[in-house]
């Protein structure tokens, strides 16, 4: 019961918000409306500035001027986000197997469930503490100084940097003495994903696309990571089993290993980095420059 508090607030709250002042002039074509919205906010008088309607910027999301102005945008913005999550995902949620796999928390059949819960949610906090937190504050700190584009480039090259490196010499790293080396260079991959495309894949689609479609634009590229996410979460389920099959976990088929697992998200990283360069680099511009709706005729 208690639970439903939040959102009823939320709603509430929300409720009491107006709308844009960009969706309620460009989209809904109230420019009266947009401005009294923008004078109670701002708490200052704006004078109605009427302007003609450019027919060439009234296109849908399925017309060729889309597709000539953000077809390319849409595509980089909707396959970075669905590679991200596949690799994300993955070394989320399988961070325990992985981790028990090379020996840094024991196999689960030697701990009782108290005792497991204990020692993966310790080893979980501290990857969370030491890169995926630092990572997000790093981009915080560092967007608007080098960019959305720079910052997702240099995500996923380090993302496919490191998983490669742990990932070739793995025999090496499930050694005993080397152990900690492997979770050092296993945490800058969390380090480059959250001060990389974790964050920027989830801003710039609302950034580059036109008023009356930003959220649409938005929702298909979330909803594609999404897809990404559950093709990670069960893919690696999978994929992660031993060749052997003698040694696979009850339930399922041999798959190709830990060491294979982790190439192959290595080389999705990989992938992500060049789609990358399909999507613009929207610092330093207004939301309308980058849609294109600040044209004017010439």
């Amino acid at each position: 019961m208690f639970g439903a508090l939040p959102a009823a607030l939320t709603y509430y709250w929300r409720m009491k918000m107006p709308e844009t002042a960009r969706y309620t002039a460009l989209v809904a074509k109230n420019i009266k409306k947009a401005t009294q919205d923008m004078s109670k906010v701002l708490q200052v008088d704006i004078e109605v500035e009427e302007r003609a309607e450019d027919p060439k910027l009234n296109y849908g999301l399925f017309s060729k001027e889309f597709l000539r102005r953000h077809g390319l945008h849409l595509l980089g913005t909707t396959s970075t986000w669905f590679l991200l999550d596949i690799a994300f995902y993955s070394q989320n949620l399988f961070q325990k197997d992985i981790f028990s796999a090379i020996g840094w928390i024991p196999k689960a059949a030697t701990m009782n469930a108290i005792h497991e819960v204990f020692k993966i949610a310790k080893a979980q906090t501290l990857i969370a503490l030491c890169s995926t937190v630092p990572g997000y504050w790093f981009t915080v700190a560092f967007i608007d100084i080098i960019g959305r584009f720079a910052i997702q480039l240099m995500g996923f090259f380090f993302m496919t940097v490191f998983m490669f490196a742990i990932a070739f010499p793995y025999n090496h790293w499930i050694l005993p003495d080397n152990r900690i080396g492997f979770v050092i260079m296993y945490s800058l991959t969390f380090f480059f994903a959250n001060f990389g495309p974790n964050a920027t894949t989830f801003i710039v689609p609302a950034e580059i696309f036109p008023a009356r479609l930003r959220s649409t634009c938005h929702g298909i590229s979330a909803a594609t990571g999404k897809a990404g996410a559950i093709v990670g979460a069960f893919g690696f389920l999978y994929a992660a089993q031993p060749q052997d099959k003698t040694k696979t976990d009850a339930g399922y088929p041999p798959g190709i290993g830990v060491k294979n697992s982790l190439i192959m998200l290595g080389v999705i990283n990989f992938v992500g980095m060049l789609f990358t360069f399909l999507v613009p680099e929207p610092k330093g511009k207004s939301l309308e420059e980058l849609s294109g709706e600040a044209e004017v005729d010439k």
